[in-house]
């Protein structure tokens, strides 16, 4: 399963949610604005500072919208 750390009124976070469903790519999105838990995930663990960020269950994550890497999900 796919992650998706996301916030309200962010394009990048769009154009990715975007890609993941036009390409039927199953993900769970987590908005980070609500879960305080998941941010600090991010900030502290995966030491992202700017979102989106993927994270795949093989332990792979990436911030931004990444076209390229996104292709490589299976859907």
């Amino acid at each position: 399963m796919i992650t998706l750390y996301s916030k309200p009124n962010c394009m990048q976070c769009k154009f990715t949610k975007e890609y993941l469903s036009n390409h039927n790519i199953k993900y769970k999105e987590i908005n980070v604005m609500e879960d305080l838990d998941s941010l600090a995930h991010i900030k502290d663990d995966l030491g992202y500072q700017t979102l989106p960020v993927i994270e795949t269950d093989t332990g792979n994550s990436w911030f931004g919208f990444r076209p390229d890497l996104l292709e490589g999900l299976n859907g």
